[in-house]
């Protein structure tokens, strides 16, 4: 049966269902989000003489949820103009709407009477075949659709997202007792696709997959952490980035989730799993309880494991239960990793070390990898979707059984018995039958054991995407130590950068013009993207910077020119170039992203022009781009200075775009040449798909722009009268003035007596050297040193 999702109703606008309900907007469907009516007036209400008969008044929960949800940072919608396609009301006056909507997601309080009781109003109004999903985190979906309709049972089941959904890809389905496979199968099928999750079945079990998981590790480190004697913020150091895990690591991410809420699923999983093995570990530890009467829960009460007093932030010391100055933690073993780039070739190391951190995952990894395997077949009966869920839904780099293999399965059973834990039979079965990983890549897809068949069998799902790591060995074509061209196949090649955080210099731009050559000379088309954290921080700064100093003016003009004709040979080369940004695209990022024939970006794409920031203007062609870009949008009769004035203000401010939607109103993306993807999984065969799209309608190699309309003088004198109000106004300082009005000179096209047309290399030259003057000026290269050594931007 093929579904059509046009609209949506969302039955609760708390955190969860206003966040639900603006991911739906993002994707383009229209959403119709309820709530109880409020039981009692506000104090303003009351004041205007306002009753509960008013509709606007019992509207309000509703609206005041949103609009709150709209305001918060990072925001749940893609663009702001996207809320409009979310219409409001309440569960007294509107539930008769939901006849006309094609899913209804229930999202009100975990009480399972009150969920029952939304149910049976649903009923009344719902029209069959509609689907009807509840975002429980661990009511039990079996009890749910007790006593309702043959009908609703069929097109019911559990449908958990995590919080906040617009950047949590874990999207756990939960069959209920009649749930028609159909179903599944479609919300399946309609996460990835169009919600861009990672979509996993789970059972009908305690906090499902990715909670019980989750929570088993988070609750192994409250009773760890005592044992050892490890304080939050070394417990946070070795829980972090170093092992794949967000910046947040343990305690932070409790702080930003709320105690509460991990001591609501953790309590959950010890009522209702007494026979879980470990079941004494989801007790809570004596420090938590206290924590818990005395209201500290995190960043919602002001304090939780961590409290800031003015601009310094106080740790909790676990066992005086009072605050302290944070201490920076420090390991041995952690300082032999910091020459492995890749997390998942990390964790031999550390499992080897001599001193407490080797200690510390050793029994983690140990308790982690028992309790794992201990869970199939009870929350589901292949160990990838632990895998997945761990990595979509709590932002693990790799999951735990991708972590075991990193190890070794045999090492890390000897590590298990050393700590006092056997693996499941199911593992000891797995390793007679001669197969010695968890994961195998053939034919570019990714291989498992399958528990079930006790075969190695390929992972369902893969065909929609392309996976650079299971094809690059096999498929490569060129490389060098920054970059790798790899044969996707149909006559398009792909690049991905190699070097630190992406970053473009000599490497990268070598790679850039031999993925070029190569297309140009054997394929169709390239595809320049990769599947990083980020598509690229900008240019090597710390190449500039050296050169800066070292006053190689020669080469540092030389290494700019090669940015430019390179950016230049992206735009006129003879075959399509398509750019894949996702994640930063900051700088030289944007600006490659600019200069490619289309951009297939990714919806999470943070895009801008930064260079402000590190006292420098954009030179590798972004300031000659944003030039450009406004002289194609002047009109007869227009305001011309107006429409310039706002690509200057984009650079000058360096704008950066919270999302590909508002990438298109700084005008670093381009309506009707660049396009959206909401699962980066999908983006680099969707890149491909429009590379060949471009070749088979015959691509050609356009000529050299010589068309572009400079103002000359009269935009030169506005900006300067511009950048004086503000130096004088103090909104900027001094040395910005000077980096604006280098930026004016060059998108004014220089102090020309009238508007006049110029070519893009007269527009890159006066870039270039803009560029070049500013390096040289001793408060830049302050900026870019702050910039190198602190990582954020310096005001001077």
């Amino acid at each position: 049966m093929k579904r059509n999702i046009k609209k949506v109703a969302v039955i609760g606008s708390g955190i969860m269902g206003s966040g639900i309900a603006c991911h739906f907007a993002n994707i383009g469907v229209e959403v119709l989000l309820l709530d109880i009516v409020p039981r009692e007036l506000t104090a303003v209400e009351e004041k205007k003489g306002l009753t509960l008969e008013s509709k606007a008044v019992r509207n309000r929960l509703v609206n005041d949820h949103l609009t709150n949800a709209l305001k918060s940072k990072p925001s749940p919608i893609y663009h702001p103009s996207f809320a409009n396609r979310i219409t409001t009301g309440n569960t007294t006056d509107d539930m008769a709407k939901i006849a006309g909507v094609d899913w209804i997601i229930e999202v009100v309080v975990e009480r399972l009477d009150i969920k029952k009781l939304v149910f049976e109003q649903v009923e009344k109004y719902r029209k069959p075949g509609t689907l009807i999903t509840s975002n429980t985190s661990g009511i039990p979906i079996q009890f749910m659709s007790e006593g309702r309709s043959e009908d609703f049972q069929k097109h019911f089941c559990g449908t958990h997202f995590f919080n906040p959904a617009r950047y949590l890809k874990l999207f756990e389905i939960i069959p209920g007792p009649q749930s028609s496979t159909e179903v599944l199968d479609f919300l399946n099928s309609y996460g990835e696709k169009f919600l861009g999750k990672t979509s996993v079945v789970a059972k009908d079990t305690p906090a499902f997959i990715g909670n019980r998981i989750g929570i088993f590790g988070i609750q192994s480190l409250f009773h760890q952490v005592k044992e050892m004697g490890l304080t939050v913020e070394e417990v946070d150091k070795l829980t972090g980035p170093v092992i794949g895990r967000p910046k947040s690591a343990t305690f932070r991410t409790v702080d930003v989730v709320g105690l509460d809420t991990l001591v609501h699923v953790a309590n959950g999983i010890y009522e209702n799993c007494p026979n879980d093995e470990s079941h004494e570990l989801f007790k809570l530890p004596a420090f938590v309880n206290t924590m818990m009467e005395n209201q500290w829960l995190g960043s919602k009460s002001g304090q939780g494991f961590y409290k800031k007093e003015g601009k310094e932030i106080l740790a909790l010391d676990l066992d005086t239960l009072e605050y302290r100055a944070s201490k920076k933690a420090s390991f041995a073993t952690l300082e032999l990793t910091k020459t492995i780039d890749k997390p998942i070739d990390r964790f031999k190391v550390l499992v080897k070390g001599k001193d407490k951190a080797g200690e510390f995952y050793r029994k983690n990894f140990a308790s982690m990898f028992q309790y794992c395997s201990n869970r199939i077949p009870e929350i589901t009966e292949d160990f990838y979707k632990i895998d997945d869920a761990m990595k979509a839904g709590f932002g693990w780099e790799n999951g735990p059984f991708e972590i075991w293999d990193a190890i070794g399965v045999e090492k890390g059973i000897e590590l298990m018995k050393a700590e006092g834990y056997t693996p499941a039979a199911w593992v000891n079965d797995m390793v007679a039958s001669g197969t010695t990983s968890f994961y195998s890549v053939k034919d570019g897809a990714t291989h498992f054991y399958s528990i079930t068949n006790k075969k190695v069998e390929k992972i369902p799902g893969q065909d929609a995407f392309i996976i650079l790591n299971n094809i690059r060995d096999n498929k490569k074509v060129w490389n060098n130590s920054d970059s790798i061209i790899t044969d996707l196949g149909d006559g398009i090649i792909n690049l991905e950068f190699t070097s630190k955080m992406n970053s473009i210099g000599a490497g990268v731009l070598q790679g850039i013009n031999k993925a070029i050559d190569i297309a140009e000379k054997d394929y169709n088309g390239l595809v320049i993207g990769n599947q990083g954290t980020n598509f690229s921080v900008g240019a090597n700064l710390g190449m500039i910077f050296m050169m800066a100093v070292e006053q190689e003016y020669d080469e540092l003009n030389m290494a700019i020119k090669m940015f430019q004709d390179t950016m230049m040979r992206c735009r006129y080369s003879a075959i399509p170039v398509i750019a894949a940004p996702h994640g930063m695209t900051l700088g030289g990022g944007c600006e490659l992203t600019m200069h490619a024939d289309r951009a297939v970006a990714a919806a999470e794409t943070y895009i801008g022009l930064v260079e402000f920031g590190v006292g420098v203007i954009p030179g590798g062609g972004g300031s000659k781009e944003m030039a450009l870009r406004a002289s194609d949008l002047f009109r007869k009769n227009d305001v011309e200075l107006n429409v310039l004035q706002e690509y200057f203000l984009t650079v000058g401010m360096a704008k950066v775009a919270t999302s590909a939607y508002e990438g298109f109103d700084t005008g670093v993306l381009q309506k009707g040449r660049d396009i959206v993807v909401v699962n980066k999984d999908r983006q680099i065969a969707t890149a491909k798909q429009v590379a060949l799209q471009m070749a088979e309608q015959g691509y050609t190699q356009a000529p050299r722009r010589k068309d572009i309309k400079v103002l000359g003088k009269q935009a030169l004198g506005m900006f300067l009268v511009g950048t004086d109000s503000m130096e004088a106004g103090k909104y900027i300082s001094e040395h910005d003035k000077k980096i604006a009005n280098k930026l004016a000179y060059v998108m004014a096209g220089g102090d020309l007596s009238e508007p006049t047309l110029v070519t893009e290399q007269y527009l890159l030259d006066l870039e270039r050297e803009a560029f070049l003057s500013l390096t040289g000026e001793r408060k830049s290269l302050e900026r870019i040193q702050h910039m190198l050594t602190k990582g954020k931007p310096l005001r001077n």
